[in-house]
């Protein structure tokens, strides 16, 4: 059920209907049940993998909390019984048992995960054919929220819970089940199990931010990827200009699609009074690209941080052991993406330019702001190509085409015809893409969201996106496929 058809905005009006319909108390228990149904339309084969994690993360947290349950008891009762040194072996034999539950508990399921969608790019290291492996849907995301909770469980930052159907609508909620954002259990549940009264404040913010999200995926993302498909399908047609006009549409392309997927996530979320975290912050205006992967899918982007990155010393180790770290999470966020080489190699090259920028490069950057945003914006689009392109052979060749004059491809570099074709077919994208890239019409229209202009813009936006739902082939989401 993709949420660019009309079958999710049934079942989406369905859910909240029932939801506000139902007793208070019974409120997360609708969703829950929505949940089920939402995922098992996609496959009962699936929900058994999301079922696995649910139930060995729930179970592992709670031997983690009653292990911790025992500690505080025993110090309790045996305080003036026990020594010093005794007291400290104590908590330390706890904490290798706690240690040990969380290890299990995060082998199990990153097992699973590896299995599924790595399995293809092991087996491309040998003589073996490759295994068709079902990808369960939103597996990435689902299992890195479930871990980021049993680990913050262990290090003591939350309780676990004991009620296992919260904690599995905590897993499975289906808004962000797909695409994000990666929540932290400390702060979702404070709004997941709430009692709501329907406000019609909330539902009208609600509506107006799936509204703009659908008419960044529907208007913006899904014309400017019939674009990138055009001139991708053939590099001995499309060159010179073209190969940068690709790259700037994929760029174009790419944010329009998951931020509106965001947008929607968080919107339809707003309308059942929960709140989902930010995951952008207009990235295309950093100085620099540390910067930006601090605007960029934010909640990423501090998972690795907190859980993989800080644990394995962060920069208080020395240069050498942060560039090691480094290493590490930019190679796994780019397995996170893919289990294909353009993936590892779109990783690895963040690895490298971020290391560049600490060398002293930043330095530069923040000092000249304008250079900066330069940097970004010839960088961040360039990089992307990597990603969008899963063939190695595809990224030398649209490389070469990019850069003609130190690669051994004949090719035109400039021709008048592609400027005016670009302009004429893509421009109003570009004039788009820019505008509502700005933080600029988003206050312009809070200052005016209550006025009958805005709402007669809304309605307009609203129908353009139902005609392309009606329209147009199902497209989905960009990062549904992670």
């Amino acid at each position: 059920m993709l949420f660019t058809s009309v079958s999710f905005v049934i079942f989406v009006a369905a859910v909240l209907l029932m939801y506000y319909i139902v007793p208070k108390k019974w409120q997360w228990i609708m969703l829950l049940c929505a949940n089920v149904c939402f995922y098992l339309q996609a496959g009962v084969r699936g929900a058994i993998f999301m079922i696995a994690t649910i139930i060995s993360t729930y179970f592992c947290s709670r031997m983690i909390e009653k292990a911790s349950d025992r500690q505080k008891l025993a110090m309790e009762k045996l305080k003036d019984l026990m020594t010093k040194e005794q007291k400290k072996a104590y908590k330390a034999k706890t904490k290798k048992n706690q240690r040990m539950w969380m290890v299990l508990c995060i082998l199990f399921n990153f097992g699973i995960l590896a299995v599924l969608k790595y399995t293809n790019l092991f087996i491309s290291f040998t003589s073996l054919k490759p295994v068709n492996f079902i990808l369960p849907m939103g597996i990435s995301f689902y299992t890195f929220q479930s871990m980021g909770y049993i680990i913050d469980v262990y290090r003591g930052v939350t309780e676990a819970e004991n009620n296992i159907f919260k904690f599995a609508l905590f897993v499975s909620f289906f808004p962000q089940l797909m695409q994000g954002p990666i929540s932290r259990w400390k702060d979702l549940k404070e709004t997941l199990f709430e009692e709501h009264s329907f406000s019609w404040e909330r539902f009208e913010s609600g509506i107006q931010r799936i509204i703009w999200g659908y008419f960044k995926k529907m208007v913006i993302a899904d014309r400017a990827a019939i674009g990138l498909a055009t001139i991708t399908s053939d590099f001995s047609k499309y060159t010179g200009a073209y190969a940068f006009l690709g790259m700037l549409i994929y760029a174009v392309e790419l944010y329009a699609d998951f931020t509106g997927g965001i947008d929607i996530t968080i919107g339809i979320a707003e309308l059942f009074g929960i709140r989902l975290p930010e995951n952008f912050r207009q990235p295309f205006f950093s100085k620099s690209l540390a910067e930006y992967w601090r605007r960029w899918h934010i909640t990423l982007g501090s998972w690795f941080r907190d859980y993989v990155y800080i644990p394995l010393g962060g920069n208080r180790k020395g240069f050498a052991r942060t560039i090691f770290n480094m290493f590490v999470v930019w190679g796994l966020t780019g397995l996170w993406h893919g289990a294909s080489w353009n993936f590892v190699c779109w990783g690895l090259l963040f690895f490298v330019l971020l290391t560049i920028e600490k060398l002293g490069l930043k330095n530069i950057l923040d000092k000249y702001p304008a250079l900066g945003h330069l940097y970004i914006i010839f960088i961040i689009p360039m990089s992307w190509m990597i990603f969008a392109l899963d063939k190695m052979g595809d990224i030398k060749l649209y490389f070469a085409k990019l850069f003609p004059m130190i690669s051994h491809v004949s090719t035109e570099f400039v021709n008048k015809l592609d400027y005016v074709d670009a302009i004429k077919h893509y421009g109003i994208f570009f004039v788009f893409a820019v505008i509502f890239s700005l933080s600029i019409p988003m206050k312009i229209f809070e200052k005016y969201r209550r006025t009958k202009v805005a709402s007669v813009i809304l309605i307009i936006i609203f129908w353009v996106c139902v005609y392309r739902m009606s329209t147009a082939a199902s497209n989905p989401f960009l990062y549904f496929r992670f």
